[in-house]
């Protein structure tokens, strides 16, 4: 099951993620997003948990919980919605 996980701490690592999530079940992938421009955290990620029910389980309980200062928002990630690329002239 794909989580979202917005409103991160811009200093959250994918390990403390990981972590966080681990307390629900095993963790097959974390990836909190980096803008390309500054190298920083973009203050959400995703995260990978191996079993459906596990991951319902994170979703309901994380989701509104504090982590290093902030609420997250924890929800089921959606499909990626295909964007027309930007042009760069």
């Amino acid at each position: 099951m794909n989580i979202y996980v917005g409103n991160l701490s811009y200093d959250m690592t994918d390990e403390e993620l990981q972590q966080v999530f681990e307390e629900y079940g095993p963790v097959s992938k974390v990836n909190i997003i980096i803008d390309r421009d500054s190298g920083r955290s973009k203050g959400f990620g995703f995260v990978e948990m191996e079993s459906s029910e596990d991951g319902e389980k994170a979703i309901q309980e994380l989701d509104g919980q504090e982590v290093k200062g902030r609420s997250l928002k924890v929800n089921q990630a959606r499909p990626r919605e295909e964007r027309p690329r930007r042009q760069s002239w």
